[in-house]
C-alpha cells in the first residue's frame, strides 16, 4: 500500500505542474492545426482515379526491375510493392485516402514524436530534480527501498507516455470523424507477409501503428531516465536524448551498408519496417530487433537501478 501511495504521489507531482498541462495543450493545438491543414489545404487539388494511378506505379516498378536494381533490399521492396498493387487491382480494393477518417488517423501517427518529446522532458527531470532540489533525502528516509522509489518514478513515466498516446489516438479519432466523417467505402490495409499479400482491417492497422510507436517512446524515455539517474542533470538528459532521437535514425540510414549497424538501438526501434517495407539492414528480422530492444532495455534499467541504489546522496 505504501508503494501505491508513492506511485500516486509521483503522478500528483507531475499533473500538478503547470508545465505538464502546457504540454498537453500544445499537443491538442498541434493536432487541431494538423487536422485543419489536412482538411482545407493538403487535400485540395485534382484527384486521379486510384486504378489508373496504381497501374502507372506497376509500370514504373516493372521498368525498374527490368533495368536491374543493384541492392537486394531495394529489389525485395519493389517486388513486394508490385505484389500489393496487383492484388489491390485484382480485388478492387482502393488505397487509403488521406482525406478520410482512417487516412487522417494513420497520418497522425507521424506526430508521435511530440509525445516522445514531452515524455523525455518528464523522464529527464523526474529523478534529476529530486537531487537538485534536495528532496531526494526526504524520499530515502521513508520505509521503502531505493528500488521501489525508482520503480515508482519509472512507472509514472511510462504511464504518462501512454496517456499522451491515448490522448493523441482519441483526439485524432474525434477530429477525423468531425472533419472527414465515415465513408461507405471499405478500406483494407494490405501487407506482404510470408510470400503473400495479407488483408488487415483498418482499426487493427491504426492500433498497431500506435502500438509500434509506443515501443519507440518507451525506449527513448528509458534512455532519458537512465541519463537523468546517472548524471543527475535534466538538461543533459533532455539534450542528449533529443539529439539521439533526431539524429539516430539518420545515422543508421547513412551507415546501413555496414552489417554492424543492425546492433545499434535506432536500427531496431522502428518495427514497422517489417510491416510496411523491408529491413533497414539486410538480414534483420522482427525477432532479432525485439531481442536487441530487450537487451538495450535491460541495460538501461540495470544501470539506472545500480547507480541509484549505491549512490551516496550526501555528496
Amino acid at each position: 500500500m505504501y508503494f501505491f501511495r508513492m506511485l500516486q504521489n509521483e503522478h500528483i507531482k507531475i499533473y500538478h505542474k503547470s508545465g505538464t498541462w502546457i504540454m498537453v495543450g500544445l499537443m491538442i493545438f498541434i493536432l487541431l492545426t494538423f487536422a485543419l491543414v489536412s482538411k482545407f489545404i493538403l487535400n485540395e487539388g485534382e484527384t486521379v482515379a486510384w486504378e489508373r494511378q496504381a497501374q502507372a506505379e506497376i509500370t514504373q516498378i516493372e521498368e525498374r526491375l527490368n533495368n536491374g536494381v543493384a541492392l537486394k533490399v531495394e529489389r525485395d521492396y519493389l517486388e513486394q510493392e508490385l505484389a500489393v498493387l496487383e492484388y489491390r487491382l485484382a480485388e478492387n480494393l482502393p488505397p487509403l485516402e488521406p482525406d478520410s477518417l482512417w487516412g487522417f488517423m494513420a497520418d497522425t501517427t507521424n506526430l508521435t514524436g511530440i509525445a516522445s518529446l514531452f515524455t523525455i522532458v518528464i523522464a529527464a527531470s523526474i529523478v534529476a530534480n529530486e537531487f537538485s532540489s534536495g528532496t531526494i533525502k526526504l524520499l530515502l528516509i521513508r520505509p521503502v527501498s531505493r528500488g521501489k522509489i525508482l520503480l515508482s518514478k519509472y512507472l509514472t513515466i511510462i504511464s504518462f507516455a501512454f496517456v499522451m498516446l491515448a490522448l493523441m489516438f482519441g483526439l485524432s479519432l474525434i477530429l477525423g470523424f468531425l472533419l472527414f466523417g465515415v465513408t461507405e467505402e471499405t478500406y483494407a490495409f494490405l501487407t506482404y507477409s510470408n510470400g503473400q499479400v495479407v488483408e488487415q482491417s483498418m482499426i487493427s492497422y491504426i492500433l498497431s501503428l500506435f502500438g509500434y510507436k509506443s515501443i519507440e517512446i518507451v525506449m527513448i524515455s528509458t534512455l532519458a531516465f537512465m541519463i537523468s539517474t546517472v548524471f543527475r542533470s535534466s538538461a543533459l538528459a533532455i539534450g542528449f536524448s533529443l539529439f539521439l532521437m533526431f539524429t539516430g535514425p539518420q545515422f543508421v540510414q547513412l551507415l546501413s551498408s555496414y552489417d554492424w549497424v543492425k546492433y545499434i538501438l535506432f536500427a531496431n526501434t522502428n518495427l514497422m519496417q517489417y510491416i510496411n517495407g523491408v529491413p533497414m539492414v539486410e538480414g534483420m528480422t522482427m525477432s532479432f530487433s525485439i531481442t536487441v530492444l530487450v537487451l538495450y532495455f535491460l541495460l538501461f534499467i540495470v544501470v539506472s537501478w545500480s547507480v541509484f541504489k549505491w549512490r551516496d546522496v550526501a555528496v
